[in-house]
Parts: C-alpha cells; sequence; structure tokens
C-alpha cells in the first residue's frame, strides 16, 4: 500500500510524489508477485500503477521486458475484483504498441464486452479497439454495432468514441456503422449524443454537401446536448469560412440563435465564433459582445475569464464595439483573480479615452506586482499600443515602465518594457532624455546580454544627440569595467559614436580607447584600436563611413566576392562596387515584439532571395559577363490570376543591363506549351540584346524564360521605359488524362500586360542611421536643387507616402513619420544608384494651397543626380 504521508513530510517536499524515484527494474522486478496463487488485489494494484507511471513518464521499455510484464498481466484477469480489472484494461492500452502478441487477451476483452457486467463492458471495448488492426475488425463488427445503440450509456459513449479512433485506420468498416451512430445521436444522454455527433462529423466531413445536410437536419430537430451544441456550432463556422459567406447565411442565423441558448457553454461558444469569424462588422459583432457583457458580471471566475478574454480580442481590432462595455470592465479591474484583472485592464486600454489614462496607469500599479511575467508582457504590450494612440501621455507611460523595470522579472517581461521604452524614445522627441536616462539605469543592474547591447546601441544613435551627451559615458564605460565580452565591444562601438560627433569629448574617448586596447577579448582590442585609428585621423567623412553608418552589403555576397578575388590573383585592389547590397535594410526599432531564440549556437546566415537570384542567373551562359546583380524587384503580374497562362516577371538589375524573368504557368491540361519566350518592344531607346525560351511548359508547371536588354549608354538619364509584351510559343494538344502530347503542334502567341521600369528599379534601399553624417561625407561635388509643386496632392502624409514608393529608397531618421498639425516637413531618403554610388535625397515639404517641395540631392555620380531630379520633374 501506498505509505500515507503526515502534514509535515508534505510541507518539507518530501511527499509530494510517492512515484518520485522509481526504478524500472525494481518494478518489473516486483511484477513477478502476478504469478502467485492466490491473487493479491491490492498489491498488484499498486504495481500496476506504477507500470502505467513509468509509461506516462517517459519510460522506455524494451520490447521483452514489456512482453513478459504484459503476459504475467493476463493471469489477473482470472481475480473478480473490479478494480483490479478495470486497471488491467488500462495497462493493455498502454502496452498495446509496445509488448508483443497483446492480441493473446482478444477473447478475454471480448467476453467482458458482451458479458452482463456493465462495468467491464465500456473499458474492455476501449482496450479490444486498441489491439485490434483492420483485418480482426470485421470480427468484432457485430458487437461494436451493438454496443453504440446500447441502452448503457457509458458502454454506448465508448464504442462510439473507440469508432472515432479507428476512423484514421479502418474508415471503410467504421463508415458501415453510420446508420447506429445516427441513432445514438437521438439518445438522452448528453455525452452519447455529442460523442455519436462527432464520429458522424468525422465520416462526413470530407464531403461538404453531407455535412450541410446533417447541419441542417440537427439544427431543425434541437439537441439535448450543450456539448453537442458546441460542436454543431464549431462545425457551422468552419463551413461558413470555407464559404465566406455572410450574416445573411442560415448557419449565421444559427450561431446566433445559440446565444440565446440556456446553456452557458453553448452561448459562450457561439458568441467567440462570432468573433473571430474575418470580415465580421460592427452590426454582426453587437449581439455577441452584448453577451460577453452579461458574463463579465457572472459569479463564475470562469465565465468572466473567458469574456474579458474574448473581449479583448475584439478590442484590436474593432475597439468601439467594445466601448460599451467599459464600465463593467471596469468593475473587474479590482476582481480577486489577477488574470482576469489584468485582461480587463488591457481591454480599458485598448479602448479608453485619453482623459482615463491616468487613473487606469494608477489602478495597475496597485497589482502589477502580483500578476505573472506572462500577463506583465501583456500589460507593457498594451500600453505599447497606447503610446502611439495618445502620443500626449508619454510622460505618465515613461514613469510607469521605469518603476516596473526595477521590479523583478524574466528575460521577456524586461525585454517587452525596454522595446516600449524605445518605441516611445522614437515616437516622442521631447521624452529622449528621460527616456535614456531610466535605460541607462537598467543597465546598471541587468543580467541580460541581449538587452544590454540592444541599450548601448540605442545610447550610441541617440545619446551624441541629446544636449548633454557627457553624462552618458559614464554609464557606457561602466560596461567595459563590468561585464561580458559581448557587452564590452557593444560599450566600445557606442563611446566611438560619442567621440566621432562630439569634438569636445574626443579628447576624453580616445583616453577610453586606450584603456580599452587593453582588453582580455580580443574581439574588444580590435573594436577599440580600429575606432582609435579612425577617431586620431579626425576626418568626418571617414567618421560617417566607419562608425555611424557601417556596411550595407549582403555579409553572404561578400563572402562570395573574397573567395572569387582570392581564386583570381589580380593587380587590381578589391573593389566593394562589386559585392550585392542588403536587400533588406536593417530596419529601425519597432514596436512588435518578436520571439526570442532560445538556441545558443550561431545561425548560419541564410542566402537572401537577391543571392539566390545571382546564383539561378549567372548559371545561364547569356548573362555571365553581366557582373553582380545589383537589385531584383518584387513579383509584378502581366496576367489575370484566373486566365488560361498566368505570367509573372521579376525585374533584374545590374549595371549597364537589365534581365527581365518571366515565371509562366500553363494551366490547360490539354496542352504543352514549348520555345516559351515573351518579346518585347520598348518605347526608349532600350535595345533587346537576347531571349532565353523555356524550353517546355507541361501543365501547371512553372516555368522561367529570359529577356535580356541593354540600358541606353549614351543618355544615362533614361531610366524609365514602358515595355509591351508578347507570350510567343509553340502549341502541342495532348491528352488531359495521360499528358501524351500530339507529334504536331502549331505556333501561337498571347498578349501580356505592358512593363514598366521606373526610376526605382535603378535604386537599392540603404539605411543610414546617422543621415547628418552621410550627407557630410557624400560632399557637395555634386550638389543639385530643384524645387517641385504637388499640385494634386492634399496632405504631408500623402506626399511623403508618393515620394517614398516613387523613387524606391529607404526614409531614415524616422522622417517618413509627419508629425501631427505641422504644415512643413523634412524628408530624408538613402539609396545606392546602380553601380553602386550612394544617393542622398533631402525634400522640405510646405502644405499651402497644395504642396511644395524643394528637392536636394547629393551624390558621389552627376548621372545619379541627374537621374532623379529628371524623373521627379
Amino acid at each position: 500500500m501506498i505509505k500515507k504521508f503526515d502534514k509535515k513530510d508534505e510541507e518539507s517536499g518530501s511527499g509530494s510524489n510517492p512515484f518520485q524515484h522509481l526504478e524500472k527494474s525494481a518494478v518489473l522486478q516486483e511484477a513477478r508477485i502476478f504469478n502467485e496463487t492466490p491473487i493479491n488485489p491490492r498489491r498488484c494494484l499498486h504495481i500496476l500503477t506504477k507500470i502505467i507511471y513509468l509509461l506516462n513518464q517517459g519510460e522506455h521499455f524494451g520490447t521483452t521486458e514489456a512482453t513478459e510484464a504484459f503476459f504475467a498481466m493476463t493471469r489477473l484477469f482470472q481475480s473478480n475484483d473490479q478494480t483490479l480489472r478495470r486497471m488491467c484494461y488500462l495497462t493493455i492500452k498502454e502496452m498495446a504498441n509496445i509488448s508483443e502478441d497483446v492480441i493473446i487477451v482478444t477473447s478475454s476483452l471480448t467476453k467482458d464486452m458482451t458479458g452482463k457486467e456493465d462495468v467491464y463492458r465500456g473499458p474492455a471495448i476501449r482496450a479490444l479497439c486498441r489491439i485490434t488492426d483492420t483485418t480482426m475488425l470485421q470480427g468484432i463488427e457485430r458487437y461494436m454495432k451493438q454496443a453504440i445503440v446500447d441502452k448503457v450509456s457509458s458502454v454506448s459513449s465508448s464504442a462510439l468514441v473507440s469508432s472515432l479512433h479507428m476512423v484514421k485506420q479502418s474508415y471503410d468498416v467504421v463508415k458501415r456503422w453510420v446508420n447506429e451512430a445516427q441513432e445514438a445521436a437521438s439518445s438522452d444522454n448528453i455525452m452519447v449524443q455529442y460523442h455519436a455527433l462527432g464520429l458522424l462529423y468525422h465520416l462526413r466531413k470530407n464531403d461538404r454537401l453531407a455535412v450541410s445536410k446533417m447541419l441542417n437536419k440537427f439544427t431543425k430537430s434541437g439537441l439535448k446536448s450543450p456539448f453537442a451544441y458546441c460542436m454543431l456550432i464549431r462545425i457551422a463556422s468552419k463551413l461558413l469560412e470555407e464559404s465566406e459567406g455572410g450574416h445573411d447565411s442560415p448557419l449565421f442565423d444559427f450561431i446566433e440563435s445559440c446565444l440565446r441558448n440556456k446553456h452557458e457553454m453553448v452561448v459562450y461558444e457561439a458568441a467567440s465564433a462570432i468573433v473571430h469569424m474575418p470580415n465580421c462588422t460592427a452590426r454582426e459583432l453587437a449581439p455577441a459582445v452584448s453577451v460577453l457583457q452579461l458574463f463579465c458580471s457572472s459569479p463564475k471566475a470562469a465565465l468572466r475569464y473567458a469574456a474579458v478574454r474574448t473581449l479583448n480580442k475584439v478590442a484590436m481590432k474593432h475597439p468601439s464595439a467594445v466601448t460599451a462595455c467599459n464600465l463593467d470592465l471596469e468593475n473587474l479591474i479590482t476582481d480577486s483573480n489577477r488574470s482576469i484583472a489584468t485582461l480587463a485592464i488591457t481591454t480599458l486600454l485598448k479602448t479608453g479615452s485619453e482623459s482615463s489614462v491616468d487613473r487606469l496607469m494608477k489602478q495597475i500599479s496597485s497589482f502589477v506586482s502580483e500578476i505573472s511575467d506572462e500577463f506583465k508582457v501583456v500589460v507593457v504590450q498594451a500600453i505599447s499600443a497606447l503610446c502611439q494612440k495618445y502620443p500626449r501621455k508619454h510622460s505618465v507611460m515613461m514613469n510607469f515602465l521605469s518603476n516596473m523595470l526595477r521590479d523583478d522579472g524574466g528575460f521577456e517581461y524586461k525585454r517587452a518594457i525596454v522595446d516600449c521604452i524605445i518605441s516611445i524614445i522614437e515616437e516622442n522627441p521631447e521624452s529622449k532624455e528621460t527616456g535614456l536616462a531610466h535605460l541607462c539605469e537598467f543597465i546598471e543592474d541587468c543580467e541580460h546580454t541581449v538587452l544590454a547591447t540592444k541599450i548601448l546601441h540605442l545610447l550610441g544613435k541617440e545619446g551624441p544627440r541629446t544636449p548633454t551627451p557627457s553624462k552618458y559615458i559614464r554609464f557606457i564605460f561602466n560596461r567595459v569595467v563590468l561585464e561580458s565580452e559581448a557587452v564590452r565591444a557593444a560599450a566600445v562601438s557606442a563611446l566611438a559614436k560619442f567621440g566621432a560627433q562630439n569634438d569636445d569629448l574626443l579628447p576624453s574617448v580616445l583616453v577610453l580607447m586606450q584603456r580599452c586596447m587593453m582588453d582580455s577579448d580580443d574581439e574588444v582590442r580590435d573594436r577599440a584600436t580600429f575606432y582609435m585609428n579612425v577617431l586620431q585621423q579626425k576626418q568626418k567623412a571617414l567618421n560617417a563611413a566607419y562608425i555611424f553608418n557601417g556596411l550595407s552589403v549582403s555579409v553572404p555576397g561578400l563572402e562570395k566576392s573574397l573567395h572569387q578575388y582570392t581564386l583570381e590573383p589580380s593587380e587590381k585592389p578589391f573593389d566593394m562596387k562589386t559585392v550585392p547590397l542588403a536587400t533588406q535594410p536593417i530596419t529601425e526599432q519597432k514596436t512588435e515584439i518578436a520571439p526570442v531564440a532560445t538556441s545558443k549556437l550561431p545561425e548560419k546566415l541564410a542566402p537572401s532571395r537577391q543571392d539566390i537570384y545571382q546564383e539561378q542567373l549567372s548559371a545561364i551562359p547569356e548573362f555571365q559577363g553581366l557582373g553582380p546583380l545589383f537589385k531584383s524587384s518584387e513579383p509584378v503580374q502581366l496576367t489575370e490570376a484566373e486566365t488560361e497562362y498566368v505570367v509573372r516577371c521579376i525585374k533584374h538589375t545590374f549595371a549597364g543591363h537589365m534581365v527581365f524573368q518571366f515565371d509562366c504557368t500553363n494551366t490547360l491540361n490539354d496542352q504543352l506549351l514549348q520555345r516559351v519566350l515573351v518579346q518585347m518592344e520598348p518605347s526608349e531607346a532600350y535595345e533587346v540584346l537576347h531571349y532565353v525560351p523555356a524550353a517546355s511548359l507541361p501543365y501547371s508547371q512553372p516555368g522561367s524564360c529570359y529577356t535580356l536588354v541593354r540600358l541606353p549608354e549614351d543618355d544615362p538619364t533614361s531610366v524609365s521605359c514602358t515595355y509591351s509584351c508578347t507570350m510567343k510559343y509553340l502549341v502541342r494538344d495532348c491528352d488531359p488524362n495521360t499528358g501524351e502530347p500530339d507529334d504536331d503542334g502549331y505556333d501561337d502567341e498571347y498578349v501580356l500586360e505592358d512593363l514598366e521600369v521606373t526610376v526605382a528599379d535603378h535604386i537599392q534601399k540603404v539605411l543610414k542611421p546617422n543621415f547628418g553624417a552621410a550627407w557630410e561625407e557624400v560632399g557637395d561635388d555634386f550638389e543639385k536643387e530643384e524645387t517641385f509643386a504637388l499640385a494634386s496632392v492634399r496632405t504631408l502624409e500623402e506626399a511623403v507616402g508618393n515620394i517614398i514608393s516613387f523613387l524606391g529608397m529607404q526614409p531614415c531618421e524616422r522622417s517618413d513619420k509627419v508629425p501631427e498639425n505641422k504644415n512643413s516637413h523634412v524628408l530624408f531618403l538613402a539609396g545606392v544608384f546602380r553601380g553602386g554610388h550612394d544617393v542622398l535625397v533631402r525634400a522640405r515639404l510646405a502644405l499651402a494651397d497644395g504642396v511644395t517641395m524643394q528637392v536636394t540631392v547629393r551624390s558621389g555620380d552627376e548621372n545619379a543626380v541627374d537621374v532623379i531630379l529628371a524623373s521627379v520633374g
């Protein structure tokens, strides 16, 4: 027997689990007692419990030892002890897959299943179905049919659930039991009805019409079981989603009618289904929201939690729909269940007005220390959303977040707060100094390397531009003295930015750099030595290139180019312009909270989309002398989605050429297309050099053909062009069933939509974290300025959006965000023109009747400047 533990044992923790230190070998040794006569039910029961415990803990039983224990256990069928017999059924189910010859107990189980003891019948059916395979199933089919319609509900439920498990392997046999399942579905027992409905659905789920008929039948006749109603609601909402039916559908009417059901479970299920429907309007949501509002004042904690959690989800998409529940949600803030209180607060933060923010913040701070980290993260995310909604309230939020930073908490929680503070700093320039001060205080005692390096990076970016940058130096240098290698290296990089931006701080920074050059870690020493030498030159262009705005090249591309350079010895120095640029610029901080990578192994850099295209194109002989690939556009559709041929184009730009890749799909199963190419007629002085056809296009198998075009050398500013495109091919009719083509074919053509090449196809986005330094670095040798009137544009936001998408350049310094109630704005854009020339654009926008724009362009190449101004004009 299990020894009874007293209270003292329980408190010391030793008595929490009597099976804690079980050993498999000892338990199997004990199992020999099964062979003794007379059988001792109590001891055997205890040993079977131990075996099942070990199996559920994932303990591995070898086939031989499992089979021996199983055969010893079969002797226990001689005992008439009810509990022992049912324990035997459980053990058979657990050992069915690891022991050999388990079918030896089939006759004993069949006898119990058809016997008079109702207590045995249900469990015997479950165990028998677990050990029965498809070949033996027909032998017990008669018994199963009888069991499904048995008067005893436990037997009927067992048979239905077992049938549901067997549908996966013996669908055709179980399908023959559908009449019995129909009969069971009209049972008075709620579980039998639920299980019968489940079986009927799984037998018909692949036949949409049959599922619809079943739904109609049960929605009209009504059901006794609330579980069955919940299942019907789920089936109905799945059908609605697949058919994209709106609120006019009878299925929606059925779900809505369930909101008036007498069972709370059904009412909640219906409300949840309506809330989760895609494209649900506020009018359709209203009845579901009012039901959830009633649940908010329910005495049952589970119902209150379900209601507030669902309302929280609604508030994300339709905050106005939840506003009516604000009073009920406010009552839940003081709920004794902290999970409910947290969800109520975060929902109110999404739906509340600006005036209620201060009050809500006070209420949160009263209990935030009592809730789990998981819910704290939810609160922080809600605050983050609120900061974007009401930017003027940033000071209240910032104080609250700084207090939260001081509390204990895990990595996820701290990261959520840091991300939120960073987003506030970037959205509200006036909150920068307070935010940086809070973060400096936090890194003094921060155990998470990832967060410390992130904050140091931010300090390096924002700190030097504050009125008193010197106050941050102490916090940064403390990291060099006290922290791990990664944090020390990040601190050195941050210090260098202070030295590069502020001349009066440079001597002090150089002294600190000298100390860092004696660090024990080589990465820290290398960075310090590198920055020391750059800073000593006191040249703004060097600082901009090597400290503020690092390399913007693709790392796998750089590796490949360097490897290629070492293979072919040459006198010429390595040219960075031959390296493809990083296609996805390192974006500035976003407020979304991304999942953390838990892996400690360094991840191999996955090749970018552009690297893959570079490899594919260089494998085609005609394109080998084109040099490095500069840019690949997003796919442009040249046909409608439903046409017989689907064609999309990807524009690949090189220094002096463009390659157009046409991905074609043949959607006709009675045709084979061969020698497929797209003939292009340019509107400007572009010259089509070569066509690379796709050899064949069988039905539904995509293929690619290419067109090579030379860019005009005599007029470098000519970057825009419209091509009329025609797909030409040889058609061979074929048998739709076998795919065998006819011997003869005929030429045919298919007119595609026109394809446009714009200035954006010649410019690659590049982020310059410090635009001012980059502007100085490029210099004004080729600076040009012009003023334009944008008569058709009515707002600054629209103007900014149009310019960014037209030029295809990267906005810097968050200048793509236009502050509220301003009638002037400056937009900074950075990019690289094909050929590897940096291009920077400063656009001053003023709002009067329309928008007036003064554009200043700088580049190391005059052509690039002319191209930008000509295309804007």
